[in-house]
């Protein structure tokens, strides 16, 4: 096959210089720079000598400087940037809306009328819901979500932007903004938020809230009363709700609460203040309140040992609560009477306790003999617990339990002085010492546990709603309390319980769970209402005792000073 022949011959071609490199043909094309971004469109397009070469350049999108100069073109014929040629060099064709500081004239009430407030629920723990940042949390009055901040670059401020949703409370200050734009709204139509947020009330209408009977409506319509609204039960946390309950229907205690600035105490303190305030809101949204955030700052504190995923002994927690509250409200762990907790419910015991030895005699045989000394103790207590008898082994003749009842006053004689007990190899007796505490706490003791199996005692106690008599159990004191006067206490609240059967099988045997209610007195009707989680229902007086009472919580009453005639 013949060879091509060449077009040009080889000398001629290797006579001439080799073409310039992309770098040199760059450099040494010289334009002005251009005012939008420093550089020229044309300082490497025109550089390529024919149209095949640009087009190759530009559909491998090498061509960017050009294209950004359209992009700068474009958006100075839309308006959104001014071509001016005392445009700074490095500014940014986007630039972040500015903040408005309040905002315009006639437009004071935009927005408001995005505001959903039967989606407001405030009772849940202040955690931003995309970072889970407790700091500088604001509400979406929209959709009742929760965001950190309100900044450019903030979850609150992108929520606005994505969703449409414009109105923000700070959950810390009450302030309410409109995001993007940054301003504060002030109006009156937001007063009742920032009162559902953290609800305050003047001490005239905490004074009044025992002797005005006053019933509320929610937004929804359903009336309710206020302090004697049902608990939501997230899980398992009926123990729980049940003891706030009944600490909130104790005067002394409740308005501390509620009238006490306690923004420099802990945080345990805090959410208990603000869920108080909540079970006593008289403009409340909802005809109920969640737990859920005093719950989890108790899980943290005592480790998980109280949640809201098991259930626990209410006395228990009623023991464990009362001594963190008083330390974090800054109580001594010495002396007495150093914080509310301690003023309301603490008392002093005197405690004669014996010594009983086993020796053998001449014949081997055991004898038990006492200590001759009786050794004298002084303590306090925050809580009385009462023993029950033993319940009945047997059935009746209708092959029926015997559910036996038993009257306070026979389980009380145990703080006689006189009645004593055997603890080991030791002889206790105990008597309650003047003065008696503001409120008594009495636990009975119906659960008991061995190395196989938790029993429960059934047993009724019976007890009258008024006018108990103290004064048998404490030692006479004349210099404080004259011998022989009563010494009279009112019921205020009792928690019951309730064993419902869930399980019943030959392998596993029978199982109950137990259910926690709380029955409080409404003070200005004079009424006994019960609450199990969120159901409130009245009860006759008559039957408070027919039930398994656990808890109870007594008040002292007033003595009525005689005066003296002439």
């Amino acid at each position: 096959m013949a060879k091509r022949q060449a077009q040009e011959p080889l000398e001629d071609v290797s006579a001439k210089d080799s073409p310039a490199s992309k770098k040199a043909r760059v450099e040494d094309f010289s334009e002005p720079r251009s005012q939008t971004n420093g550089y020229s469109p044309k300082a490497v397009a025109p550089a390529l000598a024919n149209s095949h070469e640009r087009e190759t350049y530009e559909r491998n999108g090498l061509d960017i400087l050009g294209a950004a100069q359209q992009e700068e073109e474009e958006l100075e014929e839309a308006g959104a940037r001014p071509a001016s040629p005392d445009t700074e060099e490095d500014q940014s064709a986007y630039t972040a809306p500015s903040r408005q500081a309040a905002p315009l004239e006639g437009y004071t009430d935009l927005y408001l009328d995005t505001i959903n407030r039967s989606v407001l629920d405030f009772d849940f723990e202040k955690l931003c819901s995309v970072s889970l940042s407790n700091i500088n949390v604001y509400a979406c009055l929209v959709c009742g979500k929760y965001y950190q901040g309100r900044g450019p670059k903030s979850y609150a401020y992108f929520h606005a932007l994505e969703v449409g949703h414009h109105v923000y409370v700070n959950m810390q200050t009450k302030k309410v903004y409109v995001l993007p734009e940054g301003y504060e709204v002030k109006s009156k139509s937001l007063e009742d938020i920032k009162f559902v947020v953290d609800p305050q009330l003047s001490k005239d209408e905490v004074v009044r809230l025992d002797s005005q009977a006053k019933d509320a409506w929610d937004l929804g319509g359903k009336k309710y009363r206020p302090g004697f609204v049902g608990m939501n039960n997230i899980k398992e946390n009926d123990y729980f709700n049940v003891i706030i309950q009944a600490l909130a229907h104790i005067p002394p205690l409740r308005n501390f609460l509620m009238l006490e600035n306690l923004l420099q105490k802990p945080e345990l303190v805090q959410r208990f203040s603000v869920l108080v305030r909540k079970i006593w809101n008289t403009r409340a949204f909802k005809s109920h309140v969640s737990p859920h955030e005093l719950l989890q700052q108790i899980s943290r504190q005592s480790n998980k040992r109280f949640d809201l995923l098991h259930q626990s002994d209410p006395v228990d927690f009623l023991s464990w609560f009362l001594n963190n509250l008083h330390l974090a409200l800054g109580g001594s762990k010495t002396k007495p009477g150093t914080s509310i907790i301690q003023k309301v419910f603490q008392g002093k015991l005197k405690v004669e306790s014996q010594q009983i030895t086993a020796k053998a005699d001449a014949g081997d045989r055991l004898r038990f003999e006492e200590a001759a000394e009786v050794l004298v103790d002084t303590s306090r207590y925050l809580m009385l617990t009462l023993d029950l008898p033993a319940a009945p082994l047997f059935q009746d003749e209708l092959d029926k339990n015997i559910i036996p009842q038993v009257p306070l006053t026979s389980i009380l004689s145990k703080y006689d002085g006189l009645k004593s007990q055997e603890h080991l190899n030791t002889r206790k007796r105990y008597r309650l010492l003047h003065p008696l505490p503001p409120y008594l706490l009495f636990h009975i003791k119906r659960f008991s546990k061995n190395k196989f199996v938790s029993e429960r005692n059934p047993t009724i106690v019976t007890f009258p709603v008024r006018s108990l008599d103290m004064s048998p159990y404490v030692e006479p004191n004349p210099s404080i309390h004259s011998p022989g006067e009563p010494i009279w206490y009112d019921l205020v609240a009792n928690v019951t319980h309730e064993a419902v059967r869930t399980r019943d099988d030959s392998v596993e045997g029978e199982a109950e769970r137990k259910v926690w209610r709380a029955q409080v007195r409404d003070r200005a009707r004079d009424e006994w209402l019960e609450v199990q989680d969120l159901f409130v229902e009245r009860v006759a007086t008559e039957t408070l005792f027919t039930k398994e009472s656990y808890l109870m919580v007594w008040e002292k009453r007033k003595e009525v000073k005689k005066k003296s005639g002439r």
